[in-house]
Formats: C-alpha cells, structure tokens, sequence
C-alpha cells in the first residue's frame, strides 16, 4: 500500500475577459504561488485561458458575434507561445500542471484539457466530448481519444469537464484505467448556487465511485467583470455564484474546506494510501465488477474528416508552357 503523499493546488481566480496574455500572466503568477507552497499538482478552471465563454450562456445567438470573433482571437493553438511557456513553468516548478483552454484548430474552437507534467512535457490534449447546452453554439465535439488516463509525477491522472461528469460512461472510461487522482474543471461565476451544489455531489460521488482523489478547480468573475459580460442586471444572476473549487478523498471527504467565493488557492496533502483503502471494501472496475453481464465499448481513435484510400504522392509542379 502506497505511503505517498502528493501536495495538490486547485485555483480559483478570474481571468483577464480582455486578453490572452492578461489571463496567461495570472496562469503564471498562481504556477509559482502555489510552487511556493509546496504543490505537486496545479488544477486550474474549465477553459480559463484567454476566458471561458460566459457570454454565451446570457446572450441571444444573433449578438454573439463580436465576443465569440474575440475567443477565436485569443484563442490558444497547441502547440504556441501560451503552450511552451505553461510547460517551461511546470518544469521550473517541478509540478503536475493541469490546464484548461479554448483550443483554437483553424476554423473551429474546441474545450480542451492540457496536462503538462513535473518536466514540462506535455502528456496530454483532450476535447470536451460534448458541449453543454449553450456552449455548443462556441465549441466542436471532441473524441473518445482524449478518454485517457496518463502516468505522471504524481501518479495516474485522468480529466473530464463539467458536465462530462453527468456521463457516467466517460467516467467509467477513466476509472477502468485505474486513475489515482481525478481532475475535473467547470467554468464557475455561472447558473447560481445550485451549480455549486451540484458540482460538490458530482465530486465527491466520483470519488467514492472510482477510489480515486478528485481535484476540482472553478473560475471566479468579479462584479465589474459581469457587468461587462452583460449590462443587464437580470441577466447577471446568471452570471453569480455556481463555485466549488475542492479537493475530495477517496473516502467521498472534502480533504479541505471548499473554496465558493473570492480568489485564493486551496491546498491539500493528499494521502495516496486511502486509495487502497476505499478499493479492498469496492473496487468497481475490479472485484465488484461484472464484466460478464456490464462491460464499456469505447473507441479510443481519432476521428479524422479526410481519409484516403491509398498512400498520398507528393505534388510535383506542372510546368506552364511546354518544354521545347
């Protein structure tokens, strides 16, 4: 039974609604914060960087133009400046980063989760398998590809976003893959305080379900950043609360108090050794397992827009005027 102890940081802070590079400095500042306080994995909001999309969640399709042209500006490509200098930070700071972006992929923007290791490298890029209700106006489908569970410093580490959560077979995706510490990434600032309520169920039921740590990490929006999502006050409820950035045992316990409100950065030493000890009483993709009467089908390939049906040649220019 392990005795490890891992030091996890999840960080809830707005982002610059402005700018890529105002929310990449705060990505920057809150890696060597929460460096400085002795963390080995940094857990960062849904799609923080330039910003998630809240826009979309208040306004009618027909004015969405112009603030969803200025994601797509500052959008991140991976691999960029954005992506090397994330890296060069988990290296310096020798953590576990996790990442949430808008992945700009030529014409289309995409939810993606970016898991960069202790020594920079970057282990992981997964898609959102589905959009939620309004985001489906802003972002693509990703794939069953991104459904996996890599190797890092700090053990087995496996991502979904908001509410991929509510699809139970995504989770069981990851869990069949035996991930030790769960992360999980929703916008936050958003729905109200029901949201906040039932992201603290999906965590903590993820937790027990999978034997796993949970590590969530949700956005904050200021006063003043609200108002310039939407003057209407009315529609700024919409735009209140809905935070719960915590860190979950396997045991279903919140390790610590969960952050709802404000900025700040919740730490927790997580003992890897309750991992074995919430599986030896029900390890669901184990010994309470049924695999002959309940089984996952999952296609963990790429899906591709272009095939073709035999190895391509490559272009030789045609002459323009015949030779003599």
């Amino acid at each position: 039974m392990s005795s490890r102890t891992v030091r996890a940081a999840a960080v809830q802070i707005a982002p610059d609604l402005t700018s890529r590079a105002g929310t990449m400095a705060r990505v920057l500042g809150a890696i060597a914060d929460a460096a400085s306080q002795g963390a080995e994995l940094i857990v960062f909001p849904e799609t923080f960087v330039p910003f998630y999309p809240y826009f979309s969640f208040v306004l009618p399709p027909i004015k969405q133009g112009k603030p969803h042209l200025h994601l797509y500006e500052e959008a991140v490509t991976v691999p960029s400046d954005e992506t090397r200098a994330v890296a060069e930070a988990a290296a310096q700071a020798g953590a576990v980063v996790v990442l949430g972006v808008n992945e700009r992929d030529h014409g289309s923007l995409y939810n993606a989760q970016l898991i960069f290791d202790a020594d920079g490298t970057l282990l992981l890029k997964r898609r959102k398998i589905t959009p939620t209700y309004h985001e489906r106006m802003i972002w693509g489908q990703g794939d069953g590809s991104g459904l996996k569970v890599v190797e890092t410093a700090v053990g087995r580490v496996g991502a979904l976003a908001c509410w991929e959560h509510y699809n139970p077979l995504a989770r069981y995706a990851l869990m069949t893959q035996h991930e030790e510490i769960h992360v999980a990434q929703f916008p936050g600032s958003l729905v109200g305080p029901i949201f906040g309520e039932q992201i603290e169920v999906t965590m903590r039921h993820h937790a027990l379900e999978s034997g796993c740590f949970v590590v969530n990490a949700t956005g904050w929006l200021t006063p003043e950043q609200i108002a310039s999502v939407t003057p209407d006050e009315g529609l700024q409820k919409g735009l209140r609360d809905g935070c719960m950035t915590c860190i979950i045992t396997p045991e279903g316990r919140h390790a610590v108090p969960p952050l709802t409100e404000g900025e700040g950065i919740l730490m927790a030493d997580l003992d890897m050794s309750l991992i074995t000890k919430r599986k030896r009483m029900m390890d669901s993709v184990g010994h309470y397992a049924r695999p002959e009467l309940l089984s996952l089908l999952h296609d963990p390939s790429p899906t591709v827009t272009r095939r073709t049906s035999a190895p391509e040649t490559p272009f030789t220019p045609i002459p323009l005027e015949a030779e003599a």
